[in-house]
């Protein structure tokens, strides 16, 4: 086995390699920190998905590991932690005591946390090395990953183009191979966008599944988790960070209960299938790739049935701009303050757009069209297991593009480019488990994700569809890199 076939290697694969010595957690993260030497930097020429590297504190943790393990050959009763020499590169938003705790922002460059974000606590528990740390937009708002404080961060399969946002550094960082498993977070599609453009897999877990940290969590758009390379990996880390926790008493459910069980079986599945969710402008690549994959489906005995969901696009951007008019806006102008430091064109612009709309759309109006949408998608998903959609409606966006003016998607100019992302009506359903699973290699290059939306709670039935989904699909592609100067082939 290779160098770069180590870096890639699944955590449930190296959890087995490491038990029966073939493999040690030390080689692993030297595979992966090596990628990151060579295609972790250079203006233009490198992804730049992290924001820091914990070289000698991994190398530590991964000696010890290592160590453990070999006690574990010796003497097979001991009990090894889950993620016990794993590693896992954490999304800056994530508190980690006594680093920085900046969001992207210049105006909290001095911030450091005072304490571990429950989902950090939780990995550091379980044996995981968390040796780096990954890029974002400014607080986390945009579906690019740029900003005045970290740069460009680029999509390991085409330079030139956006690993999606807000958990960008996360995407690409699987993508080029940097880690095992990474954090992420979702208020409008953040996990589930840069894993359809990195072609990795990204989990959305009902509200509050997994637990949060500080006030914000309360907004019930909001979640934290995993990003992987396969359902198996994704499942194995939902199942450690989940559960309720005394910093979120919004949390619940148990922590540590195995949240994929089994594959469930394609013959005996009635799968919803939406195109474009009512109206989103969907590319002829995005719709190839998941016809494609559809089509799988449909030769393996699932149920496949065309549902009609009645939104627009226009909907659901009002929906939800009422909404973070209300929440996010307010509190991402309360914490700038009046700081003269640069920030991104896409802040100030989130900022005023969601909060005009608070303007002309009141709390109990937000809440009414919030339950507007949900009985929408109850009403169109009662007859299906799991209901299928794009999870990018674009093929693709430029890694250094703000789209302050809308998007352009084929013929149609849409007013906002969240117009172009078909994850948001599913952070006002908030109580849905939804999957990003990669489905194909679409325009210049750059991956296409499809979406599994379960039904309300329904983690067990959501996880063993998209595993089934997963081996139906067998997505095997990885981006491209050269050996030395850390281009990318496009």
């Amino acid at each position: 086995m290779n160098a770069e076939d180590i870096a890639f290697l699944s955590a449930l694969h190296q959890r087995q390699s490491f038990i029966e010595g073939e493999l040690s957690p030390r080689d692993v993260l030297e595979a992966q920190l090596s990628r990151i030497e060579i295609y972790n930097y250079g203006e233009g020429t490198g992804v730049n998905a992290l924001t820091e590297v914990m070289h000698e504190q991994a190398r530590t943790a991964a000696s010890a590991a290592s160590d453990e393990y070999a006690r574990h050959r010796r003497s097979s009763k001991r009990v090894l932690p889950d993620l016990l020499g794993i590693t896992v590169a954490t999304k800056e938003k994530h508190a980690l005591a006594g680093k920085t705790h900046s969001q992207g922002l210049r105006a909290l460059s001095g911030k450091i946390a005072e304490s571990d974000h429950p989902i950090v606590a939780r990995l550091r528990a379980a044996g995981a090395i968390i040796h780096a740390r990954t890029t974002s937009p400014e607080f986390s708002c945009a579906t690019v990953t740029h900003s005045p404080m970290w740069g460009t961060t680029r999509n390991p399969w085409n330079l030139q183009m956006s690993p999606g946002g807000s958990s960008g550094g996360a995407g690409a960082a699987l993508a080029a191979g940097f880690c095992t498993l990474a954090t992420a977070s979702d208020i409008a599609g953040s996990t589930r966008i840069p894993a359809a453009f990195t072609g990795n897999v990204g989990y959305k877990a009902p509200y509050g599944r997994i637990p949060g940290a500080g006030y914000l969590s309360v907004d019930w758009y909001r979640g934290d988790g995993p990003m992987g390379r396969t359902v198996a990996d994704v499942a194995l880390m939902s199942s450690i960070i989940s559960g309720k926790h005394p910093a979120d008493t919004n949390s619940w459910g148990e922590t540590g209960t195995a949240l994929f069980r089994e594959e469930k079986q394609l013959a005996q599945l009635r799968i919803g299938v939406s195109f474009d969710l009512g109206d989103y402008p969907v590319t002829s690549e995005v719709m190839r790739c998941i016809g494609n994959a559809i089509n799988k489906f449909r030769a393996a005995g699932a149920d496949i049935r065309e549902i009609k969901i009645p939104w627009t696009t226009e909907q659901v951007r009002k929906t939800t701009f009422a909404h973070f008019g209300h929440i996010l806006a307010p509190a991402m102008a309360e914490i700038i303050g009046d700081s003269s430091e640069p920030r991104a064109a896409y802040t100030d612009q989130f900022m005023k757009d969601a909060l005009d709309q608070a303007e002309t759309v009141s709390l109990i109006e937000s809440l009414q069209l919030d339950a507007i949408m949900n009985a929408q998608l109850t009403e169109a998903t009662t007859d299906v297991d799991v209901l299928l959609c794009p999870t990018n409606a674009m093929d693709w966006l430029l890694a250094d593009g703000d789209y302050l003016d809308g998007l352009q998607v084929g013929s149609r100019k849409l007013t906002h480019y969240w117009e172009g992302h078909m994850t948001s009506p599913f952070n006002v359903a908030n109580q849905r488990p939804v999957f990003s699973l990669p489905c194909g290699v679409g325009a210049d290059n750059v991956p296409v994700g499809m979406q599994v939306v379960g039904q309300s709670w329904d983690e067990t039935t959501t996880f063993g569809v998209a595993a089934a989904l997963e081996q139906v699909i067998a997505f095997r592609e990885r981006a491209v890199m050269t050996d030395a100067v850390g281009a990318i082939k496009a």
